[in-house]
């Protein structure tokens, strides 16, 4: 097997085997995050946060011809259940106004500078004055799906029109706020990893498509990730893990991560994958998992300090 590189210079997914071992597709997920989810990486898309907030950039997508995408860039996966995956990550992305503005009631009370980021601006109408930089970056990810769907299928097809949870508050918004944030970090979690695993499994163009995917989730994970940890000092991980797996309201009873990562795996068709395929996807939960952890033992309290009061010069009632 050739040399392998940075795929900023060179694509991964060329080097690789249209029925590769777990071996090498472990191989090729170790090096996708070793290169994305750097230790100083991660710095810098936290770093950015404050920036955003005074000017906020949205992450420009390199370009891709879409019309090079074909089903031969698929690899390791039986065409079918990539499709059905594809169908099942578009349902799963197209609310995403709904994520927004829910996301953004939970903070406004508590960091209007996070709540624009998230959600906008809001007149005293309800009507959406400005896009938060977030749903910005998010919204191009269902006209891409669909895209590579079309052109792998030559078919049109029509997301699912999923009920997003909504604003559910109690009279302890920062408890509210802990709850939500918690689940919208897992979320984006996941998203990270699915998207490095379908560039572990993809070539060409259509690698090119989820590198895109899988940088936008990673950049908003890793400030969603480190602005929690800023905002909720305190808790700790057995608090959050009980947080994840057993909620303290009945409001949040849908917030379960159980049944929440149930619904994930149906809408992803995950009883139809591959032994290979689902261990494959569980490591790369796993391997992000202990990087980010490696990465949050860097988030001291001074520094997350210096980041969001000092250098942000932030006011806020957390």
């Amino acid at each position: 097997m050739p040399n392998v590189i940075s795929p900023f210079t060179e694509n991964l997914a060329d080097q690789t085997y249209s029925q590769p071992h777990q071996s090498q597709n472990q191989h090729r997920i170790r090096f996708l995050v070793d290169q994305y989810l750097g230790i100083e990486k991660l710095h810098q898309r936290l770093q950015d946060l404050p920036l955003q907030f005074q000017n906020p950039q949205q992450r420009p997508w390199k370009l891709i011809d879409w019309k090079a995408i074909n089903l031969n860039q698929i690899i390791g996966i039986n065409s079918e259940i990539f499709l059905s995956i594809l169908v099942g990550a578009i349902d799963t992305e197209a609310p995403i106004r709904g994520y927004t503005q829910t996301s953004r009631q939970y903070l406004e009370r508590l960091h209007p500078q996070m709540a624009r980021f998230v959600g906008g601006t809001v007149g005293e109408d309800g009507n959406l004055l400005e896009l938060g930089l977030w749903e910005k970056e998010e919204r191009q990810h269902t006209p891409a799906l669909l895209k590579v769907y079309s052109q792998l299928t030559g078919e049109k097809i029509t997301p699912k029109l999923r009920t997003v949870r909504g604003y559910l508050p109690t009279n302890d918004p920062y408890q509210d706020l802990y709850r939500h944030g918690l689940h919208r970090v897992a979320t984006e979690y996941g998203a990270t990893c699915l998207y490095l695993w379908l560039m572990a499994h993809t070539t060409g163009e259509l690698a090119d498509v989820f590198e895109e995917l899988a940088q936008d989730e990673i950049n908003h994970m890793a400030k969603f990730w480190g602005f929690g940890v800023w905002a909720f000092p305190e808790i700790s991980l057995v608090q959050i893990g009980r947080t994840l797996i057993k909620t303290r309201s009945q409001n949040y009873q849908r917030n379960n991560l159980i049944r929440t990562l149930r619904r994930m795996m149906g809408t992803l068709n995950w009883h139809s994958w591959s032994l290979n395929n689902k261990v494959t996807l569980l490591f790369t939960f796993t391997y992000v998992m202990h990087r980010l952890w490696s990465w949050n033992s860097t988030l001291t309290p001074k520094y997350l300090q210096d980041l969001f009061v000092i250098r942000n010069d932030a006011r806020t009632s957390l």
